[in-house]
């Protein structure tokens, strides 16, 4: 997938699993969203979230944060995870990549005083 970044501008290419390809569709040439801008992201997203039962306030931005957990839960370096947030440094990457309770758990049994 490639993309431009709104906020940084930079022009990025990011992989998708064969999973999200069959999501978007049969493919062809060109954008794959047409005229999707990032305003138009929220008016279903907040039906999704209603339909869901969910009460707490939820944008778009907390799927980047819980794409970044997941991504660092499962072994993937901080700075491939920095790319593929198209970050300009892994500085901002490191508020995303939280350590969760399974990793500090896995990190006490790494010592072992026998």
């Amino acid at each position: 997938m490639r993309l431009r970044t709104e906020k940084t501008e930079e022009e990025a290419n990011l992989p998708i699993t064969e999973e999200a390809l069959e999501l978007c569709g049969e493919r062809s040439e060109g954008f794959v969203f047409k005229e999707l801008k990032r305003s138009m992201i929220n008016y279903p997203l907040k039906a999704w979230i209603a339909e869901a039962g969910i009460t707490r306030r939820i944008t778009f931005h907390c799927f980047r944060h819980t794409y970044a957990t997941l991504l660092s839960h499962n072994g993937v370096p901080i700075y491939t995870i920095s790319k593929m947030l198209t970050h300009r440094s892994v500085k901002n990457t490191q508020k995303y990549a939280e350590v969760t309770d399974p990793d500090k758990r896995s990190a006490a049994k790494t010592i072992s005083l026998k």
